[in-house]
């Protein structure tokens, strides 16, 4: 820890606070003495100091926020870095409102966060979606391919906005995109949620920003051991407004920002200089021992390898369960690891997603691969072709933009009716929480029986009206 602290400004103004005895007259209410009205409040709320009259004065006198964030754009090797409390999608959003003005057009990639697709509205923006291809022998999206983006430059994009990694693991080829992109001074913004160790040991792909991006965005609370709604906003100011950007973040920002979480971007940041390889390679290891010891009981591929995909184009530290290749279904196999109380970040029918990061060790590796394998071979039946995910392979058919469909009037027709009509919701299953539907596009019969079928599989329903699906929120006609 001391080595933390001392390359750690934020980190050490946390733990200082803590170190010293003080009589606030300030928010936050609790006052670090919640416990005094009721011992299970306390428990929740008197570790908790803002960055105002906490991390800080409430002149911000020390100025230790920004010189943590100097920190942080020196090891990305950026123009430009903001922490941001609100998690990647408040960065997200940020960046997207100081792109352009409402009307203007970016190209996007389908499997873009609902925060992104949000951040449009907000901003009056336009997408120019982008399909990923899908890869024939496993089924799953593998980013998007240059010719997808440059049969859309005759749009007049002005950025194009990725996803990368996407949900399980794997990666555009960015290098390509980016230079295609840059060969029209179109700027390149990557949601990088899931990357966040990207770039900190040769046993990983490289940061986008390293490839020559021009913003990444990613939370340090995913791959990362950060706090939860812990994000980093990483900039390059050749293509971007830095000014603006800066006027977006506080525009979009809370004014109370709290303490720990950024404190521990800070902590996270000085990890992954300090330790970030020797801390990667050992959860590649892991990650590799794991699904070789699994894998050993069973003939047939069951997990997504780098080896499936081109060079520096899959994850090595995700997990990814082909349930498919078992015959079983991953909604299930979820089920019962939860009788265990092990937990996943994701399971559809085809796959179960487990995240490892830096905070995993060899038993909990060797915990899971001994609950999990006795539950695989009782599920196992006879393999199955991937069925690509709903998430991953709708075309969407707009109808009014996404701005025009969120202020419309609206009513509930039943979904026997829905077939043709303008959507005013975004509907994702959650996870991964990718529209397979957002407002502005048409109801098709695909995306109503798809709908149907992934939520009797019994996987939630997000962001629906009504989360049954019995009835839709559609534009009035």
């Amino acid at each position: 820890m001391s080595s933390l602290r001392v390359s750690a400004p934020l980190l050490d103004a946390y733990l200082s606070y803590f170190e010293s005895k003080r009589t606030p007259f300030t928010i936050p209410g609790h006052k670090q003495r919640a416990s005094r009205l009721d011992a299970g409040l306390g428990q929740v709320v008197d570790s908790d100091t803002p960055l105002y009259g906490g991390l800080d004065e409430i002149k911000l006198t020390h100025q230790v926020l920004r010189k943590a964030e100097s920190l942080a754009a020196t090891l990305w090797n950026a123009d430009y870095a903001r922490f941001s409390t609100g998690g990647s999608t408040h960065a997200n959003q940020a960046i997207i409102l100081a792109l352009g003005k409402p009307g203007d057009k970016v190209a996007l990639s389908r499997t873009a966060h609902r925060s992104v697709l949000s951040a449009l509205v907000l901003a009056g923006l336009e997408p120019i979606w982008l399909s990923p291809d899908i890869d024939a022998a496993t089924g799953v999206p593998i980013g998007i391919s240059v010719q997808e983006f440059e049969k859309i430059l005759h749009q007049n994009p002005i950025a194009l906005l990725l996803t990368e990694p996407g949900y399980l693991g794997t990666l555009s080829d960015l290098s390509a995109l980016i230079t295609s992109a840059h060969s029209l001074s179109i700027p390149v913004i990557v949601d990088a949620a899931w990357g966040g160790h990207f770039g900190f040991s040769q046993s990983v792909p490289a940061h986008c920003l390293a490839l020559g991006a021009d913003a990444l965005i990613t939370s340090t609370h995913k791959a990362l051991p950060g706090y939860s709604a812990s994000a980093i906003l990483l900039a390059q100011g050749k293509y971007l407004n830095l000014d603006r950007i800066e006027q977006s973040f506080e525009t979009t920002h809370t004014t109370s920002p709290a303490g720990a979480p950024l404190a521990s971007i800070d902590g996270c940041r000085a990890l992954l200089q300090t330790r970030g390889e020797e801390l990667i390679q050992e959860l590649v290891t892991n990650v590799e021992k794991f699904k070789s010891d699994v894998q050993s009981n069973f003939e047939i591929p069951i997990f997504l390898n780098t080896s499936d995909f081109p060079l520096g184009r899959f994850d090595p530290t995700k997990i990814v369960l082909r349930a498919n290749q078992l015959g079983a279904s991953g909604v299930e196999i979820e089920k019962t690891l939860q009788l265990s109380n092990i937990r996943v970040e994701m399971a559809d029918s085809d796959t179960v997603v487990f995240l490892a990061t830096l905070a995993d060790s060899t038993p909990e590796f060797d915990e899971l691969a001994d609950t999990l394998t006795p539950i695989l071979k009782a599920l196992a039946t006879s393999p199955r072709a991937s069925a690509t995910s709903l998430s991953w392979s709708v075309l969407p058919q707009v109808g009014v933009s996404m701005r025009q469909a969120y202020f419309a009037d609206t009513e509930m027709v039943v979904a026997a009716d829905a077939t043709g009509r303008i959507s005013a919701d975004l509907i994702a299953p959650y996870p991964p929480g990718v529209a397979v539907v957002a407002p502005g596009e048409v109801l098709t019969s695909t995306i109503i029986e798809g709908l149907a079928t992934t939520k009797a599989a019994g996987i939630r329903i997000a962001y629906a009206t009504d989360p049954t699906l019995s009835t839709y929120r559609v534009v009035k006609s």
